[in-house]
């Protein structure tokens, strides 16, 4: 922050407060206004309320900052450590709590109806009050004493769901069903509430029981393998997970977090490269996901609510940044312990940059700078404690609850220090620790001029033995919600490998092997192993005499195959620059960029001069016979990402009957016999599974690059596919092996037809919303098919017009415009 100011023309602020009310803005500008938070940069400035007056009425306790004072001698018979002091506060903070959602206390919204007119202030309900402390502990201690009294409260944020209870039961439960045969995790697996036995059923079972649940747990292990976590935690939800989690006291909250650790599994599993992530591989990383000490973690893993219900929020301030509520409880700003010396200290370095420093030297001779990097970690902890304090009590719209407790944290609290480290009337500086009045007299003296100040109403924290009873309310009346929608089970996000091999409910391919490689990360659409389609039609005898070159050895002979290849290739491809003054430096470098992420064992210096190669080929008629060097990053598109809508996307109204066998008809239509695209309508004639698949949802993938060149825009796709002979050093890998015509026999064998006809329509669709004076028979350009380990620089052989290594499709017109009418829902044959 204070980085970003010194570097700002101007600095404006914020005069009118439009979240809270006017006495309670006017309350905290008695106490803050004017104080440093930490830096004499960060001052509290004073602000105007939007709101003149309060929006509460009917409070038992009116004030619009409330402070409760725990006294040392009644409340905590002079027992200032930390715990007896929690105790009594997370009591206090129940049973005020309970007083006000009985009271019948209202707040007015401001509100209106359909019709403009106001409506009147609501009564005040359980959701409408915030616990916000530093750490998700205070909020667990005030969640038990809420449910003592009978208010349900709900945790949100700030926390991470994998060091939760859940994921140890998760653990447990994977450790079972990775080893079935060991009886010691069976058992502790049963006794998790995913499987729900208790002590007393595992001992009375004996070996029976034991047999039994290692055939359970060998169930969900096959249910895993074939459908994967989710399918696993549906199949414990249909043997009772929620109803028997549900009766215990807090089931709410412990079903939320099963059910959320499983999706994470499932999303963490689906993630990894070549398919599902094995039994042990998952349990690996969900134990190493529960031991990262992380204080903030991302959205998708921090702690859901466990219920929509009224319920008190439980927030961390940290979580709470942003977020408003009528009423804020704060029961822990005057207890912050601090460590004598941290381990590490971490501080920021003076001077405009304030770079950010770890002191990783230790309490070491060698290291004279120890003593004073832990005060400035000191001091500017104590900085930050001031700053959540500020986020906190301005979270509140009408009402903010505070406690002040003597006890062995308090004197280095931000709210202590305060109210005991500065005069009543705007004092800047506010020191990092003050002394804990002696006795209750001395502290209530002080508290008391701060109150006359305005700064709040000072209030002794005594409580009712029993909590007061909640207004009566007639029962709600309960019935079983009908369905009376139909629910779309064709719609769905898919890819073109996706809709190439369909798959049964068990994830079992449909299509017999119609499709080319799983679409999946890393590299979709590059095979482990040569295509023995093409590798069953070596070169023809004599054809390096009848088209000289064509014997060439391909720069790529001695490279890997693969996946992991075919990714790495891609990503140096994506990010080199052709146009570079030194190409093989060039190549080289985002050779060795991309190896970290996709390790191969190669030459990276042979891959290089291969690549040179690439870019130095000719691209064949299309193109202008260009090359990839001729072409620079302004007429190139890399990684065009698409979602394209099916039927209409998630446009309700719009349900078209259309199914990927509808393409059939066009391919017959619009291409000549013998083209390469047109033989796709055979396969889809030959398998129903294929051809029968609803074209409803959206359509995904990336482009690999998007040339321009002449005017025209060209779809490219790389593929390092190796076609020839292998293994056999016979006959090496050459120019011949990727002649045009065996390029057509290769792509006959994979699903590439398919997928270089949708991304012409996804191609046309984008130059449609981009191009001015977009002409389909002006601007689209064509399909190339890169194939890279036949690309043999300059001197490629060409046959009939066409270079080896290049696959080339021009696709008519009306061809394109009229699958990407059929794939945004229009039906075949319709005006």
């Amino acid at each position: 922050y204070l980085r970003a100011e010194a570097h700002a023309h101007e600095r404006r602020t914020l005069p009118t407060n439009y979240r809270s009310d006017a006495p309670v803005v006017d309350a905290l500008q008695a106490t803050l206004r004017g104080a440093a938070l930490g830096d004499e940069q960060i001052t509290v400035v004073p602000v105007k309320a939007h709101h003149s007056g309060s929006r509460l009425a009917g409070l038992p306790h009116p004030g619009a900052v409330r402070l409760r004072q725990v006294l040392k001698k009644e409340h905590l018979r002079n027992n200032t450590t930390i715990g007896p002091t929690r105790t009594h506060v997370s009591r206090d903070l129940a049973l005020d709590i309970a007083e006000l959602l009985a009271s019948g206390a209202t707040f007015d919204e401001h509100a209106q109806d359909a019709d403009g007119r106001p409506l009147p202030p609501r009564p005040i309900q359980a959701r409408d009050v915030a616990v916000l402390t530093y750490a998700s502990r205070d909020l667990l201690n005030a969640q038990a004493e809420l449910r003592r009294v009978g208010i349900h409260a709900v945790s949100a944020g700030g926390a991470s769901v994998l060091r939760s209870e859940a994921a140890q039961e998760w653990l447990a439960l994977l450790d079972a069903m990775a080893a079935p045969h060991r009886s010691m995790l069976t058992r502790a697996a049963a006794l998790t509430n995913l499987v729900g036995l208790s002590a007393a059923e595992l001992d009375a079972g004996g070996d029976d029981l034991d047999d039994e649940l290692a055939a359970r747990m060998r169930r969900l292990a096959d249910v895993y393998a074939k459908q994967g976590a989710a399918a696993v935690l549906e199949s414990l939800t249909i043997g009772g997970l929620p109803a028997r989690v549900l009766r215990q006291v807090g089931g709410e909250r412990q079903l939320t977090d099963l059910q959320h650790v499983g999706e994470l599994l499932h999303e963490t599993s689906q993630q990894a490269s070549g398919g599902r992530l094995g039994l042990a591989s998952l349990i690996e990383w969900l134990r190493a996901q529960m031991a990262d000490d992380a204080p903030l973690v991302s959205g998708s893993r921090s702690r859901r609510l466990d219920s929509d219900a009224a319920a008190v929020q439980l927030v961390t301030i940290h979580a709470s940044k942003g977020l408003q509520y009528p009423i804020v409880y704060c029961p822990a700003l005057f207890d912050r312990w601090v460590s004598t010396t941290p381990t590490i200290p971490l501080f920021h370095e003076e001077g405009e940059e304030r770079l950010r420093c770890r002191d990783v030297g230790g309490d070491h001779p060698a290291n004279p700078g120890w003593d004073e990097s832990v005060a400035r970690h000191k001091a500017e902890d104590a900085g930050e404690a001031l700053r959540l304090l500020y986020v906190a009590v301005t979270r509140a719209q009408s009402q903010v609850v505070l406690w002040w407790s003597p006890s062995n944290n308090t004197g280095n609290s931000a709210l202590h220090r305060l109210l005991f480290g500065r005069e009543p009337g705007g004092e800047a500086r506010v020191p990092d620790s003050v002394p804990v009045p002696r006795n209750d007299a001395e502290a209530t003296a002080r508290l008391q001029q701060w109150a006359e100040r305005g700064a709040f109403t000072l209030e002794v924290a005594d409580h009712a033995a029993v909590a007061p009873a909640p207004p009566a309310t007639d029962p709600p009346h309960l019935s079983i919600r009908a369905l009376e929608r139909t629910i779309d089970t064709t719609w769905r996000r898919t890819s073109y490998t996706s809709l190439s091999t369909p798959r049964d409910p068990e994830g079992h391919e449909l299509t017999g092997g119609v499709g080319s490689e799983p679409e999946v990360a890393p590299r979709d659409d590059e095979p482990d192993t040569p295509q023995p389609a093409a590798a069953a039609e070596p070169a023809l005898p004599g054809l390096a005499t009848v088209i000289p070159g064509t014997d060439a050895p391909s720069p790529m002979a001695d490279l890997p195959v693969g996946a992991t290849f075919g990714s790495l290739v891609h990503g140096v491809l994506e990010h080199a620059d052709p146009q570079a003054p030194d190409l093989h430096a060039e190549l080289l470098e985002h050779i060795h960029e991309q190896l970290v992420w996709w390790p191969v064992d190669l030459d990276p210096v042979e891959l290089a001069a291969a690549l040179v190669a690439v870019c130095d080929s000719p691209l064949g008629p299309l193109a202008g016979d260009a090359t990839l060097r001729q072409i620079g990053r302004g007429d190139r598109l890399c990684e065009l990402d698409f979602e394209l809508p099916l039927g209409g996307g998630d446009l309700r109204g719009r349900h078209s009957r259309a199914q990927l066998g509808d393409l059939a008809p066009l391919l017959r239509e619009h291409l000549p016999p013998g083209d390469a695209v047109r033989a796709w309508a055979d396969v889809l004639d030959a398998q129903p599974a294929l051809a029968e698949q609803d074209l409803r949802g959206y359509l995904t993938g990336s482009v690999d690059v998007v040339l321009r060149t002449g005017g025209r825009y060209l779809v490219v796709d790389y593929k390092t596919n190796w076609l020839g002979p292998f293994g056999d050093p016979e006959q090496p890998l050459t120019a011949a092996s990727y002649r045009p015509e065996a390029l057509v026999d290769a792509m006959g064998h994979s699903s590439y037809p398919l997928q270089a006809l949708l991304y012409a329509v996804v191609a046309h669709r984008f130059l449609r919303w981009r191009v001015r004076d977009y002409s389909p028979r002006r601007h689209l350009g064509g399909v190339l098919y890169l194939y890279v380990r036949g690309m043999c620089g300059p001197d490629t052989p060409v046959i009939d017009g066409h270079p080896c290594g290049v696959f080339s499709w021009k696709p008519p017109v009306p061809l394109v415009e009229a699958v990407s009418d059929l794939l945004d829902g229009a039906e075949r044959g319709a005006a």
